[in-house]
């Protein structure tokens, strides 16, 4: 355990960012899966709609640094060869 007042500190702060940055995480991947799930009868602007919000979400998401921007550049390159 922390002996000193700022490592106490240090784990807080640490422990807020991990639950953020899980969170985040979480979405992302129910974002993901949303999209791939709809079928071919949807319609192709939903779609579409649905594509750019997840690719702008992955984009945010490696720009904070919560995940690795390859990650996020290998989920988008995925998600636009199923489309």
């Amino acid at each position: 355990m922390a002996n000193k007042k700022q490592a106490l500190k240090y784990i807080r702060k640490t422990e807020k960012r991990m639950e953020q940055n899980r969170s985040a995480r979480s979405y992302l991947k129910t974002l993901n899966k949303k999209a791939l799930a709809l079928s071919d009868e949807q319609d192709e602007a939903v779609r579409q709609e649905t594509a750019r919000e997840v690719v702008s979400a992955f984009d945010r998401a490696a720009q904070k640094g919560i995940i690795h921007p390859n990650k996020a550049s290998r989920k988008k390159a995925s998600l636009a060869q199923y489309i």
